[in-house]
């Protein structure tokens, strides 16, 4: 089944739209999958719905020009970690790190 979906998702066309008000984002995300908008506030903990299903539990800090996210994954507590990185007008993912989580 992941097989399937990584093939599934090389085709996704995912478009985001990100807005900003002070440190409050509006992430408006769309694919050939589904369309939902995001909203989080940095430092603040939220939770996230991956298009697999997935549910993570974590927060996004700015630290300088990148924006750092740190979740854990709610059925198992594997970490995920990831920095996009803010260039110009766009936002580029520079690291995807999954952590795992061998002691309960």
């Amino acid at each position: 089944i992941n097989l399937v979906k990584r093939k599934l998702a090389a085709h996704d066309n995912l478009k985001l739209v990100i807005s900003q008000e002070g440190n409050r984002f509006t992430v408006k995300e769309s694919s050939n999958f589904r369309s939902i908008d995001i909203v989080f506030e940095l430092g603040i903990t939220f939770t996230y719905s991956l298009a697999d299903g997935t549910e993570l539990s974590g927060t996004w800090s700015l630290e300088g020009n990148k924006l750092v996210g740190r979740f854990k994954r709610t059925d198992n507590g594997k970490e995920l970690n990831t920095v996009r990185e803010i260039t110009g007008d766009e936002l580029i993912q520079v690291s995807c790190k999954k952590i795992h989580n061998y002691f309960p």
